[in-house]
This record gives structure tokens, C-alpha cells and sequence, in this order.
């Protein structure tokens, strides 16, 4: 979609003030991105379909797109579009429409597309497509260019950090997002979780590779970001100085997503449970007994583990895990 040129000036011009507008309202830092790249996708179409004004526009030009859109090729594999990403094609579309009314530029009615049906499977990514996501958290931010130099290294030793807890350490959403700075103990390398599944409590090990980036977010990087507050969560906001929920975290993980420009991982459904798959489906990978798989994601029972068999089936390239050690997760504590 970057490499999209639009000729027409005035579809230009839409596609920035688009921009703005969802940027002016609040919309997560995502959205403002890459909505209007969708958008510049669907006027090019516009373009080649002779039509040179928004004026122009009507409700089957957006039909006749989207049925194009159906058809079309993948362009990272076999087959179309999943219905994931023709979902976030709708999305764009739905915005688009209601800034158009909204700015007074044409009456179009409220689309009633109805979003794709995503597949019903386990979802995990490859360990490329971690490494890629820890790549990511060093790339400057395409829409936060004139934040200070300190607060964008924040926001980046944050994102490592979230990486670490809920793909190193395999928590659940919302036991990272409740976990406290004095949740984590350095001298013993665990994460103590409070409030898991159930109510439970557990001692998570953290490997090398997540001590260090967690270390480095705490004790470099945060304190820039609480700006001398008493709070107690780990994961903090920059811009109100209060706790991040999940919604907030799943965002940040989202961006990382769209930073990588890997078409194919933005066409899967990806939320922070999704590194929690991840993350057991390569420990099963690099010969750990389900057993202690199931201890490590605070299972109940050996049957909520056992989802992940089936991928021993499946994958056959059983690799080691050269770029995110761990190997001192192996051993657990009880």
C-alpha cells in the first residue's frame, strides 16, 4: 500500500486530512498510521476507475471496491485476503465514510458490511516473527516525531518489557497488566504473579534475555515516565502517569505488528494471548515435557496444555532457539 502513488492532488490531500482527523480525536497511534494507507489503497482504485472526485462517490463504487478486494490475491502466499485483514479493510472504510460526512464532503449512508468471519485456530508466531517484534521496539515512531529523545527510548524499553512479560514469561493479559514493579524479583530471577486464573498465585522464572530488558525498562526508563509518582504498576502511561490495562498494552502490540511491515503477520489475529501461544508452542519445540509447560502457563490441568500437541504434527522444522534464550526457563519454581 506505501508503494501506492496517487496522481490525483485531492485524494492526496483526503488521505492527509484523514490522517489528521483521526489523530485529532484520539484514535490509538495504529489507526492514525494505518488506516489512511488502507484508504490510499481504495482511492487509487477510485483513480483507476475514472473517478477523479470524492463528489463522485457512491455506495457501489465502495461495494464494487470490497468485492475486488475479496478476490484478490495474497501476495505473501497462496489464496486471498484472510478475513482478518479484509476486516481491517472494512474498518478503514467505515472511518473513512464517517469522515466524510462528518467534514461535510459528501452524504453517503452508514455502511452495513458485515465483518468477515476469522478462522477458529490457535494462533502463535514464529520465532522470526518474535525477533521481528523485538526489532521493531527500536524503530522510531512514524506518527510521535517531535517527542523527546528520552521519552521515545521509554516507550521502546516499555515495549521490550511487555514483550518480555507476556512472551519470556507466558502471562495472560490481565496478569501483566496487574503485575507491580516489586512483582519482580532480580536476586531470583521470578515474576511473582498475584491475581493469575482463578485467583491463583504462581512464581513465573524469567529467563536472561527478559531479566535484562525488564531491568532496563525499571530502573533506566520508567522513572522518566512515572515523573517522580509513588506508583506501583509496571507498566505506565506516558501520557496520564497511570496504570496501562490491557486494551493499552494490546495497542502497543499492535504497533510493534505494523512496525515490522511483515504483510503476513498483520493478517493474522493477533492479540497478547497470542504470545502466551507462542511462547509454549516453542518451549514444546525445544523438548520441554508438557508437564512442565503446564506449570510454567499456570494451567489447572494437563488438558488445557495439551492444545499444543497437535503442533509437534504439524511443524517439523524443530529448530533451536538462537535469538530469544531459554533455556533457563526450563527449570520451574514451585
Amino acid at each position: 500500500m506505501k508503494k501506492l502513488n496517487l496522481e490525483n492532488a485531492s485524494y492526496r490531500y483526503l488521505e492527509q486530512s484523514f490522517k489528521e482527523w483521526l489523530d485529532i480525536l484520539g484514535y490509538a497511534e495504529t489507526t492514525v498510521y494505518y488506516l489512511p494507507l488502507h484508504i490510499r489503497e481504495f482511492l487509487y482504485y477510485l483513480e483507476a476507475q475514472g473517478v477523479n472526485q470524492i463528489k463522485a462517490l457512491d455506495i457501489h463504487h465502495i461495494k464494487s471496491y470490497y468485492e475486488k478486494l475479496k478476490e484478490r490475491s495474497n501476495d505473501r502466499k497462496d489464496g486471498g485476503l484472510s478475513g482478518a485483514h479484509l476486516n481491517k479493510h472494512l474498518q478503514a472504510l467505515r472511518k473513512f465514510t464517517d469522515y466524510l460526512r462528518e467534514v461535510g464532503r459528501i452524504e453517503l449512508p452508514v455502511l452495513t458490511f458485515k465483518n468477515e468471519t476469522a478462522e477458529n485456530k490457535l494462533v502463535y508466531l514464529t520465532e522470526e516473527e518474535i525477533d521481528q517484534l523485538f526489532k521493531a521496539t527500536y524503530s522510531p515512531s512514524p506518527t510521535k516525531k517531535n517527542i523527546p529523545e528520552e521519552k521515545q527510548e521509554a516507550i521502546q524499553a516499555r515495549d521490550r518489557a511487555m514483550l518480555a512479560v507476556f512472551y519470556g514469561c507466558g502471562l495472560r493479559r490481565n496478569e501483566g497488566a496487574s503485575l507491580n514493579v516489586e512483582d519482580i524479583n532480580f536476586d531470583n530471577a521470578v515474576l511473582h504473579v498475584r491475581k493469575g486464573k482463578g485467583q491463583k498465585e504462581r512464581l513465573v522464572p524469567i529467563n536472561r534475555t527478559s531479566l535484562k530488558h525488564l531491568q532496563d525498562y525499571i530502573y533506566d526508563h520508567r522513572p522518566y515516565l512515572t515523573a517522580g509518582s509513588k506508583l506501583e504498576a509496571l507498566f505506565v502511561s506516558y501520557n496520564h502517569m497511570k496504570r496501562m490495562h490491557g486494551q493499552s498494552l494490546l495497542m502497543r502490540l499492535h504497533y510493534l505488528i505494523y512496525q515490522t511491515e511483515n504483510e503476513e503477520l498483520k493478517e493474522k489475529e493477533i492479540g497478547l494471548h497470542t504470545l502466551r501461544h507462542s511462547i509454549a508452542t516453542h518451549l514444546l519445540q525445544a523438548g520441554m515435557k508438557l508437564e512442565s509447560i503446564s506449570r510454567f502457563l499456570g494451567h489447572s490441568s494437563l488438558e488445557s496444555t495439551q492444545i499444543y500437541t497437535h503442533l509437534m504434527e504439524i511443524e517439523q522444522e524443530f529448530s533451536n532457539i538462537p535469538k530469544y534464550d531459554l533455556s533457563d526457563t526450563i527449570t520451574l519454581h514451585d
